[in-house]
C-alpha cells in the first residue's frame, strides 16, 4: 500500500498530466470530425455538397476517411512535425496512390494546408487556408503560386458543420 500512495504522490510531484504532450498535439484535428456541407463561393453550376471526415487516431497517426458527395475522396494521415501546430500531411487516394507529403499548419482558429508537386518539370504550390469562425463554421480560400511567395486565386467557399462529431 505504501508503495501505491509513494507512486501516485510521485506522479503528482512530477506533474504528471492526462493528458500527454502527444495527446495535445492531435486536440485540433479533432475539430475537423464530423459531417459538413460545402458550398464554393461563385455559385454557378456547382451546387452545395456533402462531406463527411470519419476520423481516428491509430498510434502516431491521426487519419480522416474523406467522403465527398457519397464518394470515397482519400484517406488524409496527419502526422506531428516536431513544432507546436506544425504536421505532415498525405493523402492516399482510394486506387492506393498516396500524393506526396504536404504541410499543415495551424495557429489559433486559422489552418494552412500547403503542397508542392512537379508538373512537366516545374514546381507548382497549392496552399488552402480555412479559417474557423467557430466550431461549426469554415471559410476556406485556395490558391496555386509557381513560386510559393505569389498566391493568384482558385477557390473559396464555406463548410457548415451539419452532424455533430462522433468523438
Amino acid at each position: 500500500m505504501r508503495a501505491i500512495v509513494f507512486f501516485l504522490f510521485a506522479l503528482v510531484a512530477s506533474g504528471y498530466s492526462a493528458e500527454k504532450p502527444a495527446d495535445a498535439a492531435y486536440k485540433p484535428l479533432w475539430t475537423y470530425q464530423g459531417a459538413w456541407l460545402v458550398t464554393r463561393a461563385g455559385g454557378g453550376a456547382a451546387k452545395p455538397y456533402p462531406l463527411v471526415n470519419d476520423c481516428a487516431l491509430v498510434g502516431l497517426y491521426f487519419a480522416c476517411q474523406q467522403t465527398m458527395d457519397a464518394k470515397s475522396g482519400g484517406l488524409l494521415i496527419v502526422i506531428p512535425a516536431g513544432a507546436p501546430g506544425h504536421y505532415y500531411t498525405q493523402t492516399v487516394l482510394p486506387e492506393g496512390r498516396a500524393t506526396g507529403r504536404d504541410d499543415l499548419e495551424i495557429s489559433g482558429n486559422k489552418w494552412i494546408f500547403t503542397s508542392r508537386r512537379l508538373e512537366y518539370g516545374k514546381s507548382k504550390y497549392n496552399r488552402s487556408v480555412y479559417t474557423f469562425t467557430d466550431h461549426n463554421h469554415i471559410h476556406f480560400e485556395q490558391a496555386q503560386s509557381t513560386d510559393g511567395s505569389h498566391w493568384s486565386p482558385t477557390g473559396a467557399g464555406d463548410q457548415v458543420r451539419t452532424k455533430a462529431p462522433g468523438r
